[in-house]
């Protein structure tokens, strides 16, 4: 039973990556898994559902890196491993397009955009720690960390639409998204 699950949100992983939400429908997710369309339905109530775990699982991966690089005591000052952490996201998206564009910005099922939401209040709730131990540092003015994360999250979140949507066609290359994108924290934050 778990195996077939796992089959499943496989399947629904790669067809999301392929070709988006919209390529993955039911038939097509239990033909590459090998299983009747039916079996779905025995793991999730619903398509929705299935594609709500799938995000929560593939956003719990996200996080883990992100987490990654803002314990790497190595990174330097407190404010390069914020800045790290947002890098390491959109390098991340950058990398894998098809299915960034499915995370960040593709309509979908509002069990997804849910899931969408609480995500980005989790990657801002792990921000404001960071700004925190900056402004405690003394190397960040003092400010609403709460309100300023929420900016950083929504401003990469956005420059990022463009670069992944399946209509970008590479108009930029990811180590200049990346590269703004740094700066851009930088300057969000307060660093002269």
């Amino acid at each position: 039973m778990a195996a077939t699950r796992e089959r499943l949100l496989r399947a629904a992983q790669d067809l999301v990556e392929e070709g988006g939400y919209t390529a993955a429908s039911v038939v097509a997710i239990a033909q590459r898994a090998g299983v009747a369309a039916g079996t779905l339905y025995r793991h999730w109530p619903s398509k929705g559902d299935l594609f709500a775990e799938l995000f929560r699982s593939v956003c719990d991966r996200e996080i883990a890196a992100m987490e990654a690089v803002a314990v790497d005591v190595s990174r330097g000052s407190r404010v390069e491993r914020v800045e790290a952490v947002l890098a390491t996201f959109a390098a991340r998206a950058l990398r894998n397009p098809r299915l960034a564009w499915a995370l960040i910005a593709e309509p979908v099922d509002p069990l997804v955009e849910v899931e969408r939401l609480a995500y980005r209040r989790e990657y801002a709730r792990r921000l404001q720690d960071g700004l925190r131990d900056a402004i405690a540092a003394g190397e960040l003015p003092p400010q609403d960390v709460e309100l300023t994360a929420a900016m950083l999250v929504g401003g990469v979140g956005e420059a990022l639409v463009g670069p992944v949507s399946p209509l970008a066609g590479g108009e930029r290359h990811p180590d200049e998204v990346v590269a703004a994108l740094r700066a851009f924290t930088r300057r969000a934050v307060g660093v002269t």
